[in-house]
């Protein structure tokens, strides 16, 4: 839910938003989203994290806000027990 709303997710953008929440404040690197989330089999390409983390910004609204772009490294999703 976001801000009241029900949002509904793929199964890839749960694992995804579910390992980036688990690791808040961790900046992770494409490739360790995709071993992550999709296993170490997957043979797509780091776009495929790239289009889901868009996705996710866009179904979660202002809250996809805090899903950060580390520029040259990969995703943080910023750390809310702060």
């Amino acid at each position: 839910m976001v801000n009241g709303d029900k949002i509904t997710l793929t199964f890839k953008e749960f694992e995804l938003l579910q390992y980036l929440m688990k690791n808040a404040g961790i900046v992770l690197s494409r490739d360790k989203l995709m071993s992550a989330v999709w296993g170490f089999d997957f043979e797509g390409e780091s776009r495929t994290v790239d289009m889901h983390i868009k996705t996710l910004r866009q179904k979660l609204g202002i809250c996809g806000t805090m899903i950060e772009t580390v520029r040259g490294v990969g995703y943080k999703i910023c750390d809310v027990s702060l």
